[in-house]
């Protein structure tokens, strides 16, 4: 087992990388617990879930919202959970984040920890402190920054999930690796068979690559006031290209990458080469790195982006394979390279 630190302002975080789900209860400081998971990953494991309430949820970016949230909190009173309380995110992506939103609001706070599910939230969604549900059609819109006391990051869970899973969490490993590690890069290039076969040995290690990227920016950067906001390397149209089309998120980003790539090629700030490298990389991760896109659709999305500012928007270029660099860039060159490079 390894473990990573993360020291922030509103809390200290362990990361523990290949603990397992049924050690749960050692880590957990109250006897009162709720745990809030979803319906796949309750039906698979249960039996390993420590004996207390459990609050199911959907599954689906749609149950990521203001109304899930206020199912929780009546549920929480049901329980008549106090402060004493801690609540557990066992899942994905979604859950993580209702989870974390919920405990850093329900009585002021309560302590919580994740146990991520899906290779996607065990090197992104459960770390670093981000907590928030989607409003109105736009993701992360309202939310909070609360540290969780724990992240189990169970690697065997991982063995239930479909491919296309498997990818996706892919995506966020290739995105640490291309604004923090060329060898990270280079090594996801040359194990990438074996890390979509989940070979343990390389998914540990990749694992525990990625999150070490994203821990030491975070431990520097807790609230993406400067150095934390490159971890939005291709997110800028890869959350335009998820809102207008409903592809996943991973693909999503696979997609904004390959545009921040192409983007920072054409300002001279990467090699052509390096572009056309992170691309193939995507491509033999079974990675989409084209799609059909509404332009006017995109570009309204983009302009409705949470990191915008009036006529500008902060925007993640690359310099080289793990060199990134974030600049302020207006909405009128942004507009222009959607029409240069979306067909």
């Amino acid at each position: 087992m390894k473990t990573i630190e993360i020291h922030g302002s509103t809390g200290d975080s362990i990361i523990l990388i290949s603990e397992r789900l049924r050690n749960l209860r050692e880590y957990i400081p109250s006897e009162k617990v709720v745990i809030i998971t979803d319906t796949n990953v309750r039906r698979y494991y249960q039996q390993d879930f420590p004996s207390c309430e459990v609050i199911e949820i959907g599954t689906g970016e749609n149950i990521k919202s203001l109304d899930t949230v206020q199912t929780i909190y009546g549920k929480l009173v049901d329980y008549e959970a106090d402060r004493s309380s801690f609540i557990v995110g066992i899942g994905g992506g979604v859950v993580c984040d209702i989870a974390g939103f919920v405990a850093s609001t329900y009585l002021r706070g309560v302590s919580f920890g994740f146990v991520p599910s899906t290779l996607l939230s065990q090197v992104d969604a459960s770390v670093g402190g981000k907590n928030g549900v989607n409003f109105g059609g736009y993701k992360n819109m309202v939310g909070i920054f609360r540290q969780p006391e724990f992240v189990i990051c169970d690697t065997s869970l991982l063995r239930s999930l479909p491919e296309i899973e498997i990818s996706s969490g892919l995506a966020e490993i290739v995105k640490h690796a291309a604004i923090g590690d060329v060898d990270l890069f280079s090594y996801l290039e040359r194990y990438h068979e074996k890390a979509l076969k989940l070979d343990s040995e390389i998914i540990e290690n990749l694992v525990s690559g990625s999150l070490l990227i994203k821990s030491s920016i975070v431990n520097r950067d807790e609230k993406e006031e400067g150095e934390r906001r490159k971890l939005n390397f291709g997110h800028t149209f890869g959350h335009a290209i998820e809102g207008t089309t409903g592809v996943p998120h991973g693909e999503a980003v696979s997609l904004g990458m390959v545009v921040a790539s192409a983007f920072s090629a054409k300002r001279n700030y990467l090699p052509y080469k390096d572009s056309e490298r992170i691309e193939e990389l995507l491509r033999k991760l079974k990675l989409p790195t084209k799609i059909k896109l509404d332009r006017e659709r995109v570009l309204d999305a983009l302009r409705k982006d949470k990191k915008r500012g009036k006529d500008s928007i902060r925007f993640v270029f690359l310099q080289g394979i793990g060199n990134a660099v974030v600049e302020e860039i207006s909405i009128k060159e942004l507009e222009h390279i959607v029409n240069l490079i979306v067909r």
